[in-house]
């Protein structure tokens, strides 16, 4: 994903935060990527759980404390050129995406 892409998806993730997020509260997020990610992995996306799709993808869900968060781990899978194919905001009470 170019930078170009990234930033224009923060700019818009931005427009949607919620007003909780507003107050300095943490926004859990769902980040799909395409293909298993290596376990190895799990330091540099701290706090975040790696889940082995059987479709294949890695779904990383956690909290982020903000739209910088974001796009450290945005820029950490743009790093290791991963395709990324989702960024949901979950709301804690709803269920996991299957």
């Amino acid at each position: 994903m170019a930078e170009e892409e990234i930033n224009f998806f923060i700019d818009q993730e931005a427009e949607r935060m919620t007003e909780g997020t507003r107050k300095n509260k943490a926004t859990i997020y769902e980040i799909k990527i395409s293909g298993h990610l290596e376990d190895r992995w799990t330091d540099w996306f701290a706090g975040l759980t790696f889940t082995h799709e059987s479709d294949g993808t890695t779904t990383l869900t956690g909290p982020l404390s903000d739209q910088t968060a974001l796009r450290g781990v945005l820029n950490h899978i743009s790093d290791l050129g991963l395709a990324l194919i989702s960024v949901q905001p979950i709301n804690p009470d709803q269920k996991r995406s299957e």
